[in-house]
């Protein structure tokens, strides 16, 4: 599913204006965008978690040049679904 494809399927659901509904959207993204990058975490009740994750440094490998880099420790952002929703999850895909 799309940004599009959610803008338009909460349009329809809600009655809001297509436009308004995409800026909520955006909104939304930019200010979860925005604490990651402050290094807090968002929490969405029954939802989950927009959270840093930690990656260990470590040597990689270019198999084209055949050569070793060293890449260093880093933060990458993750999703954290909540034990609710994970198991709605579990138990509806087959």
């Amino acid at each position: 599913m799309t940004k599009a494809e959610i803008v338009k399927e909460i349009s329809r659901e809600t009655g809001i204006e297509r436009s308004n509904v995409e800026k909520t959207i955006e909104a939304f993204m930019s200010t979860v965008k925005n604490h990651l990058i402050k290094n807090e975490s968002v929490s969405l009740r029954g939802f989950g978690n927009f959270i840093l994750k930690r990656r260990a440094a470590k040597i990689a490998r270019n198999i084209s040049k055949n050569t070793s880099i060293h890449l260093p420790a880093h933060y990458i952002p993750a999703y954290k679904p909540s034990k609710k929703f994970a198991e709605k999850v579990k138990k509806s895909v087959k």
